[in-house]
């Protein structure tokens, strides 16, 4: 079982950054594929990046590659979302996840989550 507490969100300007951090503890938090989704008021939960246990594996949704950088501390307990050049439609509540085996990009993979850290874009 892993436990999972983002950190980092706030209320942030257009084109600012903004850095995420997921910390995960219990038996199998070193060896467990993490990603982050987001989730919009009215919208689905939506893939934004994932990672392998080892840092490598990294994969991002299309419409974010370029902005949006996902790493794994040398722990391997704690990933990173760095946001670059946030825009209106970055507003969402993000979630950390994880899973034992490899990374995923759908949310029914994942069995594990923490509770979210609200990200605010305002003009």
């Amino acid at each position: 079982q892993v436990q999972l507490v983002e950190s980092g969100g706030g209320a942030v300007q257009i084109g600012d950054s903004l850095k995420l951090s997921c910390v995960a503890s219990g038996p199998s938090a070193m060896t467990a594929a993490m990603a982050w989704f987001r989730q919009a008021p009215g919208k689905d939960r939506e893939f934004v990046a994932s990672i392998g246990r080892t840092g490598g594996l990294t994969h991002y949704a299309d419409n974010l590659q370029g902005r949006f950088t996902v790493s794994r501390d040398n722990s391997k307990t704690t990933i990173w979302l760095h946001m670059n050049s946030l825009v209106l439609e970055d507003t969402a509540i993000y979630y950390c996840a994880a899973r034992q085996g490899g990374p995923r990009t759908t949310k029914e993979h994942y069995d594990a989550w923490g509770q979210g850290t609200q990200v605010t874009v305002s003009s």
